[in-house]
């Protein structure tokens, strides 16, 4: 982990990071049903792709947020009260980010989590560009697991978790468990969760938002391959894949998964790994709640429901939970 002061990461966080990206491949390619977790989409080119994918007609979370944020920042931010410390795991471009910034009464601090390091420091720049008398601490590290922050280093009224962009529901449930209570816990007694969480709608507008017509979707999960081509040695070719969006009812999710066009042998972390034609790495999920049901689970992981503001349509939901005493 760095701060903003740090000019590298140091080669032996990189060969950690490395190392941990091969495990993953290795055991992800093994399995019966090939998989890989999907932070590894987020190289410099994927969190490129990403954004832009967020531009899209077809995707409506991040405008759709981004509207609910600008019509309630007022209100959230009242919600929340002065003095705040706000960290965000899997920080983005800011956008999001600088809206309740700007809404909100002297914050104390902003505290980006990333595994882009690049991405990561640039919105880091851009919101101290914006907030200059604002302590900003940027962290490059993996933050779906343990991640030690330096919050008791920013002395704060409450510390308030921030996370948008409906990325909850990449989780499995029991995963994202695991990852609000280790918020819960980061928050602290009386801390505040906001976060977005994407609704249950209809499955032709759920299944075009991960698979647009440009294709950006498509390349941002094909650029996967293309990683592992040149971090671990692979001769993947990426014409005989291609992308696929597909809805499962009944865990009420969307993946995303690469298809083998052909029967296939592939290199790659030094092992060789067959394909079946129509043979799929499956490479994200994105689960669509119910209000209610999102509310049971934030529950369980130490979350107490206090307010929920959505669109007119009811697509998309910014919740605020204060964490239990």
């Amino acid at each position: 982990m760095i701060g903003l002061e740090g000019a590298s990461i140091g080669v032996e966080q990189r060969s950690s990071e490395s190392a941990r990206f091969r495990e993953d491949v290795v055991r992800g390619l093994s399995a019966p049903r090939k998989t890989l977790p999907p932070k590894w989409l987020y190289d410099r080119r994927g969190s490129a792709l990403f954004e832009l994918i967020c531009e899209q007609a077809e995707y409506y979370p991040t405008r759709t947020e981004l509207g609910i944020l600008e019509g309630h920042a007022e209100e959230i931010a009242e919600a929340i009260g002065p003095g705040a410390l706000v960290f965000e795991p899997g920080a983005g471009s800011g956008r999001k980010t600088a809206l309740l910034l700007s809404a909100l009464e002297r914050p104390a601090g902003y505290v980006p989590v990333d595994i882009s390091r690049e991405a990561l420091l640039e919105g880091a720049e851009s919101l101290r560009r914006q907030f200059p008398r604002l302590g900003v601490r940027p962290i490059v590290a993996d933050f779906t697991g343990p991640v030690a922050l330096p919050l008791g280093d920013l002395p704060a009224r409450r510390r308030v978790a921030f996370f948008p962009g409906s990325t909850i529901g990449n989780f499995d449930p029991p995963e994202a468990v695991s990852l609000l209570r280790r918020m819960a816990r980061d928050a602290g007694p009386g801390g505040a969760l906001v976060i977005g969480v994407d609704l249950a709608k209809d499955e032709r507008t759920l299944v075009r938002a991960y698979d647009d017509a440009r294709g950006v979707t498509a390349a941002f999960d094909l650029n996967l391959l293309a990683r592992m081509n040149r971090e671990l040695g692979g001769d993947f070719r990426l014409s005989a894949f291609r992308h696929r969006a597909v809805f499962d009812p009944r865990l009420s999710r969307v993946e995303m998964h690469l298809e083998s066009l052909e029967p296939q042998l592939v290199n790659v972390a030094g092992e060789s790994f067959a394909f079946r034609a129509g043979e799929t790495i499956h490479t994200e999920s994105a689960y669509k709640w119910e209000t209610r049901a999102f509310d049971a689970l934030a529950l369980i992981a130490g979350w107490r429901p206090e307010r929920t503001w959505t669109d007119e349509r009811a697509w998309f939901a910014v919740k605020l939970y204060t964490a239990a005493r």
